[in-house]
């Protein structure tokens, strides 16, 4: 199956289809009116924060990496190069999210609704999904883009997608949900 993929992906970027699926993503933020759900760029290894984390001190937390600062930065040079209007950063208040829109877009505001959903309960990983629906639903015809940076286990209960470090999801805004319409990586943007 993982080998089927590999060669699914190789055949588009032998035809040029994935550059140019890429391409017309990167003219459609032009317009702006998206959101971007970005999950935190490349930390140090391992699952979760280490015991005693605590959500004001970044020493208790897991990290970026040398290699995700450098994706970050990376991030918003390629968005600078393309001219992509950006209206807010929303960032999760977890130390690594927050430098990763700092590091990528020179700002960021907190947004507790993006905070991590990991040890949420169900009601509460709901109530912060709605949250980030609302926000998203109202953006709709704005001619910049949202930016929300935030981690992988909001994503997916967001759009149903696994996202890798530093990934980006593009979406259309809707009323009840985020619909797909491509991704990004950082660490594949063409600028060093």
């Amino acid at each position: 199956m993982l080998r089927r993929g590999f060669l699914a992906i190789s055949a588009l970027l032998a035809s040029g289809r994935l550059v140019a699926a890429e391409r017309d993503l990167w003219q459609r933020l032009q317009e702006g009116g998206y959101v971007l759900l970005i999950r935190h760029a490349a930390t140090h290894p391992g699952i979760g924060d280490p015991p005693g984390f605590r959500l004001a001190v970044c020493s208790t937390q897991r990290n970026l990496s040398d290699q995700g600062r450098r994706d970050a930065r990376a991030l918003g040079v390629a968005f600078r190069e393309r001219g992509i209007p950006l209206g807010p950063v929303l960032s999760s208040r977890w130390c690594r999210c927050l430098d990763t829109a700092r590091l990528a877009f020179g700002r960021v505001e907190e947004a507790p609704m993006l905070d991590s959903l990991f040890r949420d309960s169900e009601a509460a990983a709901r109530a912060k999904t709605r949250e980030v629906l609302d926000r998203a639903a109202a953006w709709r015809g704005n001619k910049a883009n949202l930016v929300l940076v935030t981690h992988d286990v909001n994503i997916r209960a967001l759009v149903n997608e696994y996202v890798a470090q530093g990934e980006i999801v593009v979406a259309r805004p809707g009323p009840d949900r985020l619909e797909v319409l491509g991704r990004l990586d950082a660490q594949d943007l063409g600028v060093q």
